[in-house]
């Protein structure tokens, strides 16, 4: 078989074009540097959540939110001063120089209390720029028609990696250590960084195929605006306000699974080795789940039933389980609905939320996005944090969380139906508009 044959068969595979399969596999493997090392350090990362105290976790979720509202005015400002084309160098390559300063630091004090609370805190901020910052790219290089195609495949690339860190964790842990760990971590990063050299000279030579305005927005240009041009753009606009919203039902609803998982977790399993491998366990049970359902039902059904029905299901039956807990409040329940959640919003609300932003300009995709991937993100974090232990002092168990969870869903699910038919909408305008 030929090559060129060959490479015809993968792109139909993916649901790529002949000229879209290389910058759809240097997506991919960008998200599996990504997320393998995120999925090295995550379940560090719990296990030092719980070494702080697990009824000090709502303090590390608003230490958390502090450090973005100080950090996104600093990003938006570089964001304005730098060419989009090496922007991510700079964003990446300071992340690369934390990962080595923390490494230092666990060599040396790997036991101190506030070391893990920091490097709680850091990583939670780390995790979701180098994040947001990818898929500002990606919805920079690819349109809204390549997105609905192409997102799915690209985001089995973190659910790869996701499967690949814990793996990696396991296996070098006790040559490398933590430190080694994280020094490693800083090389996928590294790594990640070259591959997005390989997506902006796709999109420089017009790959994305954009029509009129989007495509003048020059890489070679700043983002437009000013360090707090992400906030007025949020609140300027219903799309962007939309989003924010959902996005804080998403994260009351995790926040509400994550500290039952957590409470449950240190009340099960008192040693640390034993709670790094329920964490492990249950990472891994979620990233083939959604690689699976990546790779071979969320493009179809984007392509098929549109965004909204991307955004709806997750939320949907993630509602039907909190009511499940609120029956049966066991670990088995928690840890069955912290899978389906988990699965779904990687496989499914993730890729659909970063199509929401496809159709947009610039600024939006770079300065409104993080905003709310960040800012909004850490800010629902928080506020469900403390409504969280609110709830814990009203009533014993998990009942009344579950049943507040349950409605928190419902509306997050409604938020996802109506921002998913606004972007069909636009989506379908824009191929309108290109096809004249």
């Amino acid at each position: 078989m030929s090559s060129s044959t060959m490479a015809q068969r993968v792109a139909v595979a993916i649901n790529a074009q002949r000229n879209e399969l290389w910058p759809a596999l240097a997506g991919f493997a960008l998200f599996f540097c990504l997320f393998s090392g995120y999925f090295m350090l995550r379940p560090i990362r719990e296990a030092m959540g719980i070494v702080s105290g697990v009824e000090n976790l709502q303090w590390l979720f608003t230490a958390t939110f502090v450090v973005m509202l100080i950090a996104v005015p600093l990003f938006a400002g570089l964001s304005s001063r730098v060419p989009r084309i090496h922007f991510i160098d700079w964003v990446y390559g300071f992340f690369t120089l934390n990962l080595a300063l923390f490494a230092l630091l666990f060599f040396s004090a790997d036991e101190s209390v506030w070391l893990a609370r920091s490097f709680y805190v850091w990583i939670s901020v780390y995790n979701l720029f180098v994040v947001s910052v990818a898929w500002s790219l990606m919805a920079d290089v690819f349109d809204s028609e390549q997105a609905k195609r192409l997102f799915a495949f690209i985001a089995a690339g973190a659910s790869v990696g996701g499967l690949a860190g814990p793996a990696l964790s396991a296996l070098l842990i006790g040559i490398l250590g933590q430190a080694g760990l994280i020094l490693l971590a800083a090389v996928l990063l590294a790594v990640a960084l070259s591959l997005k050299q390989v997506l902006m000279r796709w999109r420089e030579q017009g790959g994305a195929g954009r029509a009129g305005a989007v495509q003048a927005e020059s890489p070679r240009r700043p983002v437009p605006g000013n360090p707090f041009s992400g906030l007025t753009r949020v609140l300027a606009s219903p799309y962007l306000l939309g989003i924010a919203g959902f996005v804080i039902l998403l994260a009351t609803a995790s926040t509400f699974l994550y500290f039952e998982q957590a409470r449950l977790v240190a009340e099960l399993f008192p040693q640390r080795a034993d709670q790094v491998r329920v964490f492990g366990v249950i990472d891994f049970v979620v990233q083939a789940g959604a690689l699976i359902a990546q790779l071979f039902i969320t493009g179809r059904i984007a392509r098929r039933m549109g965004v909204r029905v991307l955004l709806a299901c997750v939320p949907l039956l993630v509602c039907v389980g909190f009511i499940g807990l609120a029956l049966m409040p066991t670990f088995a329940i928690l840890a069955a609905l912290m899978i389906v959640r988990r699965i779904g919003e990687y496989a499914f609300v993730r890729p659909g939320r970063e199509m929401l932003f496809a159709p947009l300009d610039a600024e939006s995709k770079y300065k409104a996005k993080n905003f709310i991937d960040t800012v909004v993100y850490r800010a629902g974090d928080a506020m469900s944090g403390w409504l969280k232990s609110l709830l814990d002092m009203l009533a014993q168990g998990a009942w009344l969380v579950a049943l507040v969870g349950a409605a928190s869903a419902a509306l997050w699910g409604l938020f996802g139906w109506y921002l998913g038919a606004q972007a069909d909408q636009r989506s379908a305008e824009q191929k309108l508009v290109e096809t004249h």
